[in-house]
């Protein structure tokens, strides 16, 4: 079941219903409503799956009463080690199992030899990085001591699963989530409202914005040997338009679903691409993962503890990792490493933890050349494999000298495309964003968005962009 479907908008008024009607005030039966309605949302898609988060989340709810009963060390680490290998196994298998024997049978095949690869056909659940991320966060805190563990199967389950950020984030912390479904939720009138306004943004980002953009980038890509360097140019500014829009409305529509509920999530994006380097843009883009990587795999590797080359192995450590954990294909690798590379030198130059509090002109060149790195390494995430990427990249450069033939068939795309609408709505979210950017969410939201009229533009704009576009999954539920 996706946001954006008419099955979804027929599903939550049922279940808000309930919610706030038989159950409003029995916590154990709001909880137990949020999980079944939580199954029924992702069983939508395949109930077969089901059963991976069943598993997924008994064994870390056992798991988290044997280490919080045992204080032998040798008992706690394997514990934690069970919940490790079952959790890291269920994902390598449906995750990576065919990209490792790909590589196997390729990494054989370059000296000659000829191996078959097997004829299994693997299937990816939606949403399985991300609740197996969220699941093990839980164990690996209640294993520091960090976090006392669940004593309530049910309340449990409901953390693992609730339906709103289960298959695309942001990925919560039991120790932010698990509290707020201990005790009793009070739903105001000022968090419904805020709720409604973040559902109405993020639709907005996601059907105009992320989907319009989407057509460009699609149509570029799908013939980028065909295209120009400018084509090709604008085809990369669409996509990193579209995965922004996508992403960051699927955590917005998540958050505004989560206040209706009365739980309040993790605020996943911060206007990434108005950020100055390549490490702003990190502390802004896919927060809750990033901040995963940083307390699970950077911190346990050593940090920055062992020196400056220590913290560089580290540094690259974690952006490879987060770039396997986007995609089981190598053009993932390069992107993260790319990104690895963008780093280390504002690492090196210790201007990773800097923060701009004024503006100056210099901020803006800053923030167009970190969008062009951004972008730049957007390709390999796009591209359909390795080879178009290099090809892409080359054909810029090749293609841009092409003369008026290039901008002419630029020109002929824009008039056959008939965007003009899209760019009217795009100039308009660019400068929504830039506002509440600059003067902060709260300003813009409880100043200027007084009344339900901005509101209902937005529902009004996302229905016309819904009939006139071809609607697209979130990018993030193959991750």
């Amino acid at each position: 079941m996706s946001f954006t479907s008419l099955a979804f908008w027929v599903f939550l008024p049922v279940v808000l219903a309930l919610f706030h009607g038989p159950f409003r005030e029995r916590l154990r039966g709001q909880n137990a409503l949020l999980l079944v309605a939580s199954y029924v949302f992702y069983g939508w898609w395949d109930w077969r799956f089901l059963s991976l988060i069943v598993l997924s989340t008994a064994t870390d709810f056992v798991l988290g009463r044997v280490l919080e009963r045992t204080q032998d060390p040798s008992h706690r680490r394997g514990a934690l080690a069970v919940s490790l290998i079952v959790n890291l196994g269920l994902l390598a298998f449906f995750k990576y199992a065919g990209f490792f024997i790909d590589s196997w049978v390729d990494a054989w095949a370059s000296v000659g030899v000829t191996m078959h690869r097997p004829s299994m056909e693997i299937v990816l659940p939606v949403g399985i990085s991300f609740y197996t991320f969220q699941t093990l966060s839980y164990t690996i805190d209640v294993y520091r001591k960090q976090l006392k563990a669940s004593q309530d199967w049910l309340e449990f389950a409901a953390y693992v699963s609730f339906f709103p950020q289960l298959v695309a984030g942001p990925i919560e912390r039991a120790s932010r989530l698990l509290p707020q479904l201990q005790r009793k939720r009070k739903v105001t009138e000022a968090a419904v409202l805020i709720g409604c306004r973040m559902i109405a943004w993020g639709l907005f980002k996601k059907v105009v914005i992320a989907d319009s953009a989407a057509q460009y980038a699609n149509a570029i890509f799908g013939a980028s040997e065909d295209m120009s360097g400018p084509m090709l140019t604008v085809g990369v500014v669409a996509f990193a338009i579209q995965i922004y829009g996508d992403f960051s409305g699927y955590s917005d529509v998540a958050i505004g679903l989560g206040r209706l509920f009365g739980l309040r999530l993790k605020s996943n994006f911060r206007f990434p691409y108005f950020s100055r380097n390549v490490a702003e843009f990190w502390r802004r883009w896919h927060i809750s993962l990033n901040t995963w990587f940083r307390d699970y795999l950077y911190i346990p590797l050593g940090g920055s503890r062992g020196g400056q080359w220590m913290a560089l192995r580290n540094v690259a450590v974690v952006f490879l990792v987060s770039g396997l954990w986007h995609g089981a294909d190598w053009k993932f690798v390069v992107w993260g490493g790319i990104h690895a590379a963008l780093f280390v030198p504002v690492f090196v130059m210790g201007r990773n933890r800097v923060t701009f509090d004024q503006w100056h002109w210099t901020h803006v060149l800053r923030m167009l050349w970190t969008f062009v790195l951004v972008c730049f390494a957007w390709i390999f995430f796009r591209a359909e494999s390795m080879g178009q990427a290099i090809q892409i990249i080359h054909d810029i450069n090749e293609r841009w000298g092409d003369g008026f033939a290039g901008w002419a068939q630029m020109r002929s795309f824009w008039k056959a495309t008939d965007e003009r609408l899209f760019a009217l709505a795009f100039a308009a979210f660019m400068l929504l964003e830039w506002v509440q950017f600059r003067r902060g969410i709260r300003w813009m939201w409880r100043g200027v968005w007084r009344g339900p009229w901005v509101e209902g533009l937005l529902v009004l704009a996302t229905l016309v962009f819904s009939l006139r576009n071809e609607a697209s999954t979130f990018i993030y539920f193959t991750f």
